[in-house]
């Protein structure tokens, strides 16, 4: 989803959203900032970053963070949603394909780019929540590296297809596993490893911004 659909890192759009709200601090920016460049780099521990972020958010409601990821995208991340990415999509549909988004972030990010593009499925990190609040624990294993795969090969079987079938769009080179997997690998404004990978294997690389 992140500089594929959207032109920017939902994270990152997510944290500038925070500050102007006054929900966050310089210092809780500048973290972001570092952990996007750390991803950039191939040097971002997922798992644990996701599960250090979780904790913070430990007994928060989960409908009052779901209205502020709505007013988000509503103020904000829709004016980042590539042009590009809305053809290819609308093509997969008129060829009858079924379109899921699969992304490292949370249903609460993911949620409302879906729906703004029609798409009734999406596969993401899940967090934990108990009786309307977050425990501050993930739903193993994040949808990130091989949890992305095997989110994605439970999302197959259930709709009795097979992902030797299945286009998959990516920037990242740490997507590398499921884009192996799949029959229709695009590397889609791929980082520099990514681009590397997709010239030594042939993949077709997609501009959509």
């Amino acid at each position: 989803m992140d500089r594929t659909i959207l032109t920017d890192s939902s994270g990152l759009l997510y944290v500038r959203y925070l500050w102007r709200s006054g929900g966050t601090s310089r210092r809780s920016m500048l973290r972001a900032y570092w952990y996007a460049a750390l991803y950039k780099l191939g040097l971002f521990d997922y798992p644990s970053v996701a599960a250090k972020l979780a904790s913070t958010i430990s007994n928060n409601s989960e409908v009052e963070s779901r209205a502020f990821c709505q007013r988000w995208f509503d103020d904000l991340a829709v004016h980042y949603v590539a042009d590009g990415a809305v053809r290819r999509i609308n093509e997969h549909r008129s060829e009858g394909h079924l379109v899921t988004i699969i992304s490292a972030s949370t249903p609460y990010v993911v949620g409302p780019v879906a729906t703004h593009l029609g798409i009734d499925e999406y596969l993401c990190t899940r967090l934990e929540v108990t009786h309307g609040r977050f425990t501050g624990a993930i739903i193993e294993p994040p949808c990130f590296g091989p949890g992305k795969v095997m989110w994605a090969e439970r999302h197959a079987r259930r709709h009795r297809a097979d992902l030797s079938d299945a286009y998959f769009y990516s920037d990242s080179y740490t997507d590398r596993d499921l884009l192996q997997r799949v029959g229709h690998p695009v590397a889609v404004n791929p980082d520099p490893r990514l681009q590397l990978l997709a010239n030594r294997l042939g993949w077709p690389i997609e501009h959509f911004f």
